[in-house]
């Protein structure tokens, strides 16, 4: 059975740029992973500049929007309130807009897990108490 997931910025630059120590790591998960993956404007701005960077274009990124393989299912503008409390909630981490974002959709997607590579999740909290339910390499971890 497939895993609905929600996608941070870390794998989906790792997917994209065969140099990533995490490379078959992030194609392995894809392959357990139903799509469309949902993310939000900040990781695809964030990941289209890391993979240009690593690569020489982000156009993949575009392309994966267009074909419907990513997902932005919400406007920041109309979540402002809950990710404004969550980075205030999470300011000594601190939190980055994406990451609030990320947390806000596990809220709302209660039933998908996160695929990062970003220990910071280990912190968050959905609903302000709920573990979010992780993909993350187990070498993460051991650098908490």
């Amino acid at each position: 059975m497939k895993r609905d997931v929600i996608l941070d910025t870390g794998p989906l630059v790792a997917y994209l740029s065969k140099n990533d120590n995490y490379h078959a790591w992030a194609i392995e998960q894809l392959e357990q992973i139903s799509f469309p993956l949902l993310t939000c404007e900040s990781v695809i701005t964030e990941a289209s500049f890391l993979v240009y960077r690593s690569t020489g274009s982000s156009q993949i990124i575009v392309e994966m929007l267009q074909q419907g393989l990513l997902v932005i299912p919400f406007v920041i503008s109309d979540e402002i309130n809950a990710i404004v409390q969550l980075m205030q909630k999470y300011s000594n981490v601190p939190m980055s807009l994406g990451d609030a974002c990320l947390v806000r959709l596990a809220e709302i997607y209660s039933k998908n897990e996160v695929l990062t590579l970003d220990s910071d999740f280990y912190i968050y909290r959905k609903y302000e108490q709920q573990q979010i339910p992780l993909i993350i390499p187990p070498d993460i971890f051991s650098k908490v």
